[in-house]
């Protein structure tokens, strides 16, 4: 393509829509469009570091890495340049034509037009480059690839609208040039002090200079006058790299917006340099809010790698494991190879003992924060716990560590709300207790209404309330806590032990001896449905419930795997009825045969809407129903 031709391509839909939301949102803060290009262009630097330990000749005899911002206060621009790896043709329409992010569309969904709420939305996306139109009317973008010919460049512009146009170019060096003409009302970014003190606030910590053109004295008389020269704004040292004592929280911060594009502070960090065996410095932060694709389990994640100090990769996920896939941060190796890839980092066994170590970290600093700052960690929960809670399955060996950490709804309160730890629940134990009681469901209401806890309320024994869609699975996984034993109140038969007396279990077995020949008729009646009938001692308001067997599926997770196109095998719970309740008096005295059936699957029904599972036959239950209340009111 000739320098003459020029080419007009639109926009990616949902680019289009963040552009037009970045503009109209961020007015509130419009400076972090320059951290977000001066990131950018340390990330090219970065690229272009580790491109070149293969090919030295990347470097084109200009090694020194470096950003350089110059200010034309008369015709409104900032002109920001790097000298990092550049961008081809190809990668500039990709790279600034669209967001290539998993679930963008679903997260525009989202956006509620609240300019106030939706900037901190866009925080979890991360914006990079489209965060130039906050301030510019139009942006002009040069880049040739490192290795290119200067005939190869590529000229890109666009005004933030509908399309951008694209055009070949000539440029001698080789990198990136963003050339941002200002709006009207952002003349304060071509002023030279304010540009500086952006640069000191929010990319200090970038480990290549960001320089500026000074402004020499006034040469004395008969002196020749200096002309200016560019000087780094910034100290260019690596952030991880300082000692502890010498990093303020505010660069921590800083260099977490930097890692992470996050919009929100960090709520923790932890910064440690270790020497020894292995030698690596890591710098590990824990978001405020999780990101939008928290649940997409192939989305990219992991740390920022270097090997000594050189940039490797930009999501290392070998270091953390999946359920921690929310931590941010930097490792930093002395012992792996500057050649190191993917595939190594899975058999090297420094990787392993790194990542053992680093995940110990994160774990120390989550218990810490749990300790220190309960408000914190309860957002910190509210973000991310459904994701710790896959945590016992996948990290055995830090089952009891993950444990501690979780957080559980209780009917000590009632409160949907998950602040209850494990150590609460033991420390509240009745005495005799033995057992963790809890009961999953597909909803809190659910959970809290089961007739399954009318004992347990009874006897005021707390119960944990499970209603995320994780926590059956969490439980198959957890088996223990503190030495007491989970017990699911909704499976196999109700042993309290201690928790009743002899009296108690002597009642209950006159009661399976009286009622004998009720539960018989009511087992011929469900025969087909259930693996049996039993009076129980469970329920004081209801007349009736269901039953896992004790080597059946939990009725959550049975419905989150077919949900999933799982194919199981039939389970048939065990049908309890409560010999006190009216209903089952009533229906023990029944002498139609027909009528006794009809009862016997209304309660059967009942139970199951109780436990908020769907009908087989909705339509025959309220047939039966509507039968039995028209008898009733003749």
């Amino acid at each position: 393509m000739s320098t003459a031709e020029k080419e007009t391509l639109g926009f990616q839909t949902e680019a289009k829509q963040m552009l037009q939301l970045m503009i109209h949102s961020m007015y509130s803060n419009k400076e972090i469009f320059l951290r977000e290009l001066v990131s950018n262009a340390s990330d090219a630097a970065d690229k272009l570091r580790y491109e070149a330990l293969g090919d030295g000749s990347l470097y084109e005899g200009d090694p020194e890495l470096r950003i350089r911002i110059t200010l034309d206060k008369e015709a409104n621009t900032l002109t920001l340049s790097d000298n990092g790896i550049g961008m081809s043709r190809d990668e500039v329409v990709s790279n600034l034509g669209t967001i290539a992010r998993s679930g963008t569309a679903e997260f525009l969904k989202n956006l509620s037009g609240d300019g106030k709420k939706d900037s901190q939305l866009i925080g979890q996306f991360g914006v990079g480059f489209y965060s130039a139109f906050i301030v510019a009317e139009r942006v002009e973008v040069f880049s040739r690839r490192a290795g290119l010919s200067a005939a190869e460049a590529v000229h890109w512009e666009s005004t933030g609208e509908a399309d951008f146009s694209i055009e070949s170019c000539e440029k001698a060096d080789r990198g990136t040039t963003v050339v941002l003409h200002l709006r009207a009302e952002d003349t304060e970014f071509a002023d030279d002090w304010r540009v500086r003190s952006i640069i000191k606030k929010y990319s200090d910590h970038i480990s290549i200079p960001v320089q500026m053109l000074d402004t020499p004295p006034a040469a004395k008389e008969g002196e020749e006058q200096k002309a200016p020269e560019f000087e780094a704004v910034n100290s260019a040292t690596a952030l991880w790299t300082r000692s502890r004592s010498d990093v303020a929280d505010d660069e921590y911060q800083a260099f977490y917006k930097h890692v992470s594009h996050d919009f929100s502070p960090a709520l923790s960090w932890s910064h440690n340099k270790v020497e020894g065996k292995l030698e690596y410095t890591s710098l590990l932060y824990l978001p405020g809010q999780a990101p939008m694709d928290l649940w997409n389990r192939e989305a990219a994640r992991g740390l920022k790698l270097y090997v000594q100090r050189t940039f490797i990769m930009d999501d290392a996920e070998q270091f953390l494991p999946l359920y921690l896939r929310f931590v941010k941060g930097v490792i930093d190796s002395n012992d792996l190879s500057l050649n190191v890839s993917r595939e190594i980092l899975q058999q090297d066994p420094a990787v392993d003992a790194m990542k053992s170590a680093v995940t110990k970290r994160v774990l120390d600093m989550l218990g810490k924060l749990a300790k220190n700052d309960v408000e914190k960690y309860q957002q910190f929960w509210k973000a991310f716990g459904q994701v710790m809670k896959e945590g016992p399955a996948e990290d055995f060996g830090n089952k009891e560590k993950i444990a501690k950490l979780l957080r559980f709804a209780t009917t000590h309160d009632n409160k949907v709300e998950q602040t209850h730890s494990l150590e609460d629940y033991v420390s509240r134990m009745k005495e005799g207790q033995a057992k963790i009681y809890y009961v999953a469901a597909e909803s809190h209401k659910t959970a809290s209404s089961s007739p399954h806890l009318e004992v347990f309320r009874k006897k005021g024994i707390e119960v944990l309330l499970l209603s995320e869609r994780v926590d059956d699975w969490l439980m198959n996984h957890l088996a223990d806590f503190d030495g007491k034993s989970f017990l699911d109140v909704g499976r196999g038969e109700l042993d309290l032990g201690d928790l009743e007396d002899e009296e108690e279990k002597k009642a209950q077995e006159v009661l399976a001896e009286e009622h004998k020949d009720l539960v018989e008729r009511v087992n011929k009646v469900l025969a087909e449905k259930v693996e049996g009938v039993r009076v129980t001692s469970r329920l004081t308001e209801s007349p009736a419930c269901l039953v896992v067997t004790e080597d059946d599926m939990g009725a959550q997770m049975r419905r989150m795997m077919e949900a999933a196109g799982q194919a199981l095998p039939p389970g048939k719970p065990v049908f309890e009825l409560n010999p006190g309740h009216p209903l089952v008096l009533k229906l023990d005295k029944e002498t139609d045969e027909e009528r006794f059936a009809d009862l016997v699957d209304v309660l059967f029904d009942q139970a199951h809407l109780a436990e908020g599972a769907q009908l087989e036959d909705p339509a025959s239950y309220v047939h039966k129903l509507n039968k039995l209340l028209l008898e009733l009111s003749a």
